[in-house]
Parts: C-alpha cells; structure tokens; sequence
C-alpha cells in the first residue's frame, strides 16, 4: 500500500520511537510503518529508535507498506544487562537518556508508542492506555476504586520517591509533566481517550487522530447468514466475552430465533478461557473459530450479519471498523471509544437487557435494519485507508511546517 500524496521534499532529520514490530500481524506496528513510508516519500532522513530489536523490511512486507528499510537508520535502545532491564522497566532512564543523545541530530521528533521523554518538545501518538507507567491512571480508566491503608501509603511514598528525586536527578519527565508542557503535543486515537486524559492529567494539547485500520475486505463470494453474530478479536476477560454470550442468549430468548455466535480469536490461556470452553461445549448455537487471518478472516466477518463489542474502556475499536467495512451491524456499550467510531446512537447500549433488545429489534424490524446498515456503510467510507492517509498527510503538513 502507497502512503500518500506527492509531497514537497522535506530534507528533514526525523527521530522515530517505537516498542517494536511483531513477527505477525497486529494493529500497532501499522501506523508508525506508515508514517516512516510517507516521511521517506517527503525526503526525510529516518532513525527508528525501538525498544527491542525488530525486523522492519518482515513488517512492512507483513503490512504491504511500500518502504526502503535499508535507508531507514534502526537502533535499539532497551537495556540488555538483566539489571538494567529491571530498573528500566520501572523508570525509563535508560532509553531517555539514549533518546537524548539522538535528539541532537534530529529536526523532528515522534514518538509512535504514548508519551516519551525527548529533551525537548515532541509529537507523541497515544498508542495504549495501559502502558502510561502511571498505576493511578490504571486505576482510574478501569473504573477501579482508590487504594485505601496501607497499599494506599506505599504507592505515594512510591510516587514520592520516583517523582521528587529519582525523575528529577535521572532527569526524566513523568508523562503528567510532558502532558503538562504547553510545547507537547498529543496525538490522541479518540475524544474518549483525551476527555480520560484530561480528567486524570488535567488540560493538555490533543489531536484526535483515528488510527490505520490494516485489513481491507477483499471480494469473496461468501453467503451471509442472517442469523449469524460475531466477535473479532482476543478472547480474554477483557473483552467481555462471556457478556457477549449473555447477551446474544438473552436475544434468542426475547426473538425466539435460532441466533448463531461465532467468535474468532486467539485464544488467551488461563481459566477466563477455560471456562468459556466449557460454556461453548454446553451451548451448540456457539461456535470458537480460533485466530484468523487473511482471507480466512474476510470470510468470518463477510458470513456474519450483526457484531457485538462489549468492552467499555477501548480506546478505539479497530474491529469495529472492520464489522462496517464487512457490512456488518455493530452493537457496542455506550462507553469507550467504540460508540465514537459507529457514531449511531441507536446501536449503542448501557445494560446487556439494552444490547439484546438491540439485536432483537434489528432481527424483527427490516425498516429499522437496512436504516442502521445504511449508516453503517457510510461511516465505514470515514475508515478507509485513503481517508487514513489524506489525514497523516495533513498532519505531516503540519509537524514539519513548523520545523522550517
């Protein structure tokens, strides 16, 4: 896949970072593979700098992402002695202060993988929520309640610690003090996740910045089943999948229909899964399709026609682009960022009863169906790849205009 529009030649020195690329396919590795192509296209000078080695020529062909590897400069900066890793993990001195010593040959600095100390003001992309180093703030996006006694009193002298000495001798930013820094900017994958931020951190500068979705639906001539509601994605206690379940059971019992579920995924090993094994071997109407991939997964999504989503912090929701580009009807919680992609308040529920009788309304009202798959179509057009790019292409505008 091209990334964008020809643009001007830059000429710029650019300073990348990112965790690293997987050997498989993924969501995150697509976006900071993008934007190496298209700054590569813009003559800019490239160093990737990545947490563990990776290979970036195998991820940008797992990707079809049209890039010259051999020009772009990579280097790892975690830690290799098993002490130092330690202590990094805790507190990022190690990779800041190796990010430092980079900035000085850099015009431009990103970071792809949430907010990271450069030494001087930045671009950073929001990639997951739960990786901000911050328990607090995991705390408060899993709508946990405050440590109390003494776990309470450990985790401030912690803080304690780490933000009044250790930080400011390593000379490290706390992502609240970069958040903070009015010279920062945020690039956010939802208006969910800046309110979050906002409400936590306080004000900072934000772009909403809807992230690549990296599976387009190829043309199959596969039936659809009328009857059929999917799941695309990892089966874990996260993702409520056993609410999935409940809810799809509820809707058979409310319509009188013979609803199918199918979930596809890889499966997550622990008891959470071994226990939705023994619900799935109780229950035929449900079937455990394993991962999926390529054409085997554009099949899965085309042979449904109702998807339901009940995770209620996600950031985003990939799959749930992919349900619409499919032609699928997603059903998803009124919390996250989920019901900001379907844009549909008459697919957005608050209680399971309220997703059943959702999917029970589409089942038995054809008006009301085709009027919500219409909607569907069209916000599946706001997730295209090309509306992806004409937005990076905008926000590279943007970065190294204010370089010149």
């Amino acid at each position: 896949m091209n990334a964008s529009p020809s643009a001007q030649v830059s000429g710029k020195k650019v300073l990348i970072y990112y965790y690293k690329f997987a050997s498989k396919l993924g969501g995150s590795d697509y976006l900071p593979l993008l934007l190496v192509a298209e700054l590569q296209r813009r003559g800019c000078e490239i160093t990737l700098a990545l947490d563990w080695e990776s290979d970036l020529k195998h991820a940008a062909d797992l990707y079809h992402v049209d890039l010259d590897a051999e020009k772009v400069h990579v280097l790892t900066i975690k830690p290799q002695n098993s002490l130092m890793k330690k202590l990094d993990s805790i507190l990022p001195f190690y990779r800041v202060r190796q990010l430092k010593r980079m900035v000085k040959h850099a015009d431009v600095c990103i970071s792809t993988a949430n907010m990271i100390d450069f030494g001087k003001p930045a671009y950073h992309v929001v990639y997951m929520l739960r990786l901000f180093g911050d328990n607090a703030f995991n705390d408060f996006c899993q709508h946990r309640p405050p440590l109390s006694g003494f776990p309470r009193l450990k985790r401030s002298i912690r803080t304690l610690l780490a933000e009044s000495i250790l930080r400011p001798l390593l000379g490290v930013r706390s992502t609240r003090k970069i958040l903070a820094d009015r010279r920062e900017h945020i690039y956010v994958p939802s208006r969910y996740v800046a309110d979050t931020m906002r409400a936590f951190f306080g004000p900072f500068n934000c772009t909403v910045f809807y992230p690549p979705t990296s599976f387009d639906i190829p043309p199959l001539d596969v039936e659809r089943d009328p009857m059929r509601v999917i799941y695309l994605g990892r089966i874990q206690r996260e993702k409520c999948i056993l609410e999935i379940v409940g809810i799809v059971e509820r809707a058979r019992t409310l319509s009188g229909r013979n609803i199918q579920l199918h979930l596809a995924g890889p499966l997550t090993p622990g008891d959470y899964t071994e226990n939705l094994k023994r619900i799935v071997a109780e229950k035929p109407w449900i079937q455990l399709a394993g991962p999926v991939y390529g054409q085997e997964k554009a099949a899965f999504l085309l042979g449904g026609t109702y998807a339901i989503h009940a995770e209620r912090d996600e950031a985003f929701g990939i799959s749930i682009t992919e349900y619409l580009k499919a032609g699928c009807i997603p059903i998803v919680p009124d919390e996250g960022g989920t019901p900001e992609v379907i844009d549909d308040p008459a697919l957005t529920y608050h209680t399971d009863e309220d997703a059943a009788r959702i999917l029970v309304h589409l089942l038995n009202d054809e008006a009301f169906r085709r009027e919500q798959l219409d909607l569907c179509k069209k916000r599946a057009e706001e997730f295209s790849f090309e509306r992806y790019l004409e937005t990076q292409h905008r926000i590279l505008d943007g970065i190294l205009g204010k370089q010149a």
